[in-house]
């Protein structure tokens, strides 16, 4: 779940759903005290290895953006087509209907409005300080909670992706505390909320994710290259990340929702 959040196209809300723990996790956090006792010796030992793939990834991810940037993101890109249609199985499980499509259509087109504002006209200043770390946590709080959601997309195009990246590989309190209450926070006081959204409205909160994923997606994708070598090696890793985000949704089971 660690690599998850933080490899763009790949959610930790949706692994949190492969792995059986999406239910458990939600279920702790929204009545912490009633089920500590019973959930966190269960929950406990995910979380470690959360945090340690989140570092690990960290440290790769750093060494790969600094090797060539737009090589990483089309890999990522693959990732997310890979992942995509098992998300559209996941929007479906529950049947389709024209609130979905309309969900799906009003969150990929006010994503992508609020995208164009902050890159052309918002007058925003986005910069790699603490309080923008913390907008990072609360970014991956959201993605643990809302299956399908990856926050790392989302940072690749504010430019805070690669700062917060080589700040959590060198360890620097100033990036990793701000992203950890962040996504702390956002867990703990979304959880009981989100958990009724999807139990109400399944169709139309799951066709949402899919227009956010799309919209997160179109603003990443790279517009100048190096040359044709560049562009080809672009082209493969994207194969290679779609290759390894579908393979990874065949282990999901029929029977699992969110």
């Amino acid at each position: 779940m660690g690599s998850g959040a933080i490899l763009p196209g790949i959610s930790g809300g949706v692994l949190c759903v492969l792995f059986g723990l999406y239910a458990p996790m939600m279920e702790f956090f929204a009545h912490p005290f009633r089920n500590f006792r019973r959930l966190f010796p269960q929950l406990f030992p995910a979380g470690v290895g959360w945090a340690l793939g989140f570092l690990l990834f960290a440290k790769l991810l750093t060494l790969l953006f600094s090797a060539d940037a737009n090589v990483a993101t089309w890999l990522f890109i693959g990732l997310i087509a890979g992942s995509f249609p098992g998300l559209c199985r996941q929007a479906g499980r529950r049947g389709r209907s024209p609130a979905g499509y309309t969900a799906l259509a009003v969150s990929f087109a006010g994503l992508l409005t609020l995208f164009l504002v902050l890159r052309h006209g918002s007058g925003v200043q986005i910069a790699p300080t603490p309080w923008w770390f913390g907008f990072c946590g609360v970014l991956w709080g959201l993605s643990l909670v809302l299956p399908g959601v990856s926050a790392s997309s989302t940072l690749l195009f504010l430019g805070l992706f690669e700062p917060m990246t080589a700040g959590i590989a060198a360890l620097r309190p100033l990036v990793i505390v701000p992203i950890f209450l962040g996504a702390g926070l956002t867990v703990v006081l979304m959880a009981r909320f989100i958990s009724w959204i999807f139990r109400r409205f399944y169709c139309a909160a799951y066709h949402a994710i899919l227009g956010f994923v799309l919209a997160s997606t179109v603003v990443i994708v790279p517009v100048s290259y190096g040359g044709p070598a560049e562009a080809l090696l672009c082209l493969l890793c994207a194969a290679a990340g779609f290759a390894a985000a579908w393979w990874l949704s065949r282990w999901e089971s029929p029977h699992g929702n969110a």
